[in-house]
């Protein structure tokens, strides 16, 4: 394991933590509420609880911690010692959970389907409804995150293969599917608990890593007022772990 991986596992009170950088774990703690925070000033940071930080000089990942801070687990097991040159902040995005636990509830299993499946060819392009696409782990192929086209394809974790979205939550806003940007809109199962889960889409298998919250973008390229009636029902950010065709009708099993 990595010294990164290893102080996150620290601070996460796990094993086996697979990130090995800043950018590799961006999306990783989102399955346990969980979102990394860069600090702008890392050398005059000073913090009363754990954060990760990467020693000047040196360049060694360390657990910090207090007021002026000090070292507190060096996964190297030596007296590393100085200012940060690099730190981040574990923080909850869900301030009403609990870090650690299922975020957004227990899935209890069931089945939906699938009402619709939207792509678009390129950022901020306008999308179309298709009956039926073919999905692999890039994404669905005619979409702009699976060309690597999507606006934000450059950033950094997982979840960016396949967006899905409850159609009673665009009944309750009235919002057409092409407005809400998500491939997949889905009627009678809810998303929320599927993140840290896997599920099938049909006969393709796919893996919820965090909720797909909206932002200023979707709002600028949808109706005012979008960003706050999405939030934490902006629906679900997922992998795909097997490729296959998925069609208006399929269901959606968690």
């Amino acid at each position: 394991m990595s010294a990164f991986g290893s102080c996150l596992g620290y601070l996460l009170g796990v094993e086996d933590v697979p990130p090995s950088d800043p950018v590799a774990a961006r999306g990783w703690p989102a399955e346990r509420n969980l979102g990394l925070v860069p600090v702008r000033d890392p050398g005059g940071f000073t913090w009363p609880g754990p954060f990760l930080a990467r020693l000047a000089g040196p360049g060694e990942w360390v657990v910090m911690f207090g007021v002026p801070p000090g070292v507190l687990f060096d996964p190297a097991g030596g007296t590393a010692s100085g200012s940060p040159s690099e730190a981040f902040v574990l923080s909850p995005p869900n301030l009403g959970v609990t870090p650690g636990e299922r975020p957004y509830g227990t899935s209890q299993g069931g089945s939906g389907r699938v009402e619709a499946i939207v792509i678009a060819p390129a950022a901020e392009a306008a999308p179309v409804s298709v009956s039926s696409a073919v999905a692999t782990a890039s994404g669905l192929e005619g979409d702009r995150y699976a060309a690597g086209r999507g606006t934000f394809s450059p950033g950094p974790g997982g979840g960016r293969a396949l967006t899905l979205i409850e159609g009673e939550v665009l009944d309750e806003l009235g919002l057409a599917p092409e407005l809400a940007r998500r491939n997949v809109v889905t009627r009678g199962i809810e998303l929320n608990p599927l993140v840290g889960t896997r599920f099938t889409v049909g006969d393709v298998t796919c893996a919820g890593r965090r909720l797909c919250e909206p932002c200023a973008h979707l709002e600028r390229l949808s109706e005012p007022g979008t960003l706050r009636a999405l939030v934490h029902r902006g629906g679900l950010r997922a992998d795909v772990l097997s490729d296959g065709q998925i069609a208006v009708g399929d269901a959606v099993r968690a």
